[in-house]
């Protein structure tokens, strides 16, 4: 007979906001995100932690939200795609996704803008190959990367074209 999964309290800031939720322990935060908050921008890809579509930013660190548990961000400061346009207005990344076309099928793309704003809040000038390096782990199988490596460069700078 199956036993219930015993569940944990966990409070986690997502996008400046705190929420309290019973989450089971073998919860990943992906699904704490998708499922339990309805922030659905972020992707599940491949739930292996090999694409990238996951990416968040846990306490000013990009990772990917399908290698790590809920119950590990317990106390935690989580920021993820939604928090980018918090009053509606397109992050300067999300201008240059929109303006480099840097963006084709969108699977990718949340996990890459998180990419990309982690690098840019660690290195405001990234060169280019600082800004493939940064999105390394990010897997996008429709535009060929150099558009987005545009766009990046693009908001580096301040806007778009």
């Amino acid at each position: 007979m199956n036993q219930p999964v015993r569940g944990q309290r966990i409070s986690v800031e997502v996008n400046g906001e705190r929420h309290e939720r019973d989450v089971e322990a073998r919860r990943l935060l992906v699904h704490f995100l998708r499922d339990d908050l309805d922030l659905t921008g972020t992707h599940v890809g491949c739930d292996t932690g090999n694409c990238g579509a996951c990416t968040v930013i846990l306490e000013g660190v990009a990772i990917k939200s399908c290698m790590l548990l809920a119950v590990q961000a317990d106390g935690r400061s989580v920021e993820t795609v939604e928090g980018l346009a918090p009053d509606g207005e397109l992050h300067p990344l999300q201008e240059a996704f929109s303006s480099f076309h840097a963006l084709q099928c969108g699977y990718c793309t949340p996990g890459m803008l998180m990419s990309a704003k982690h690098l840019l809040d660690h290195n405001p000038e990234p060169t280019e190959g600082e800004i493939r390096r940064a999105i390394q782990g990010n897997i996008c199988r429709c535009t060929g990367y150099v558009n987005i490596v545009e766009a990046i460069a693009s908001a580096a700078k301040g806007g778009g074209r």
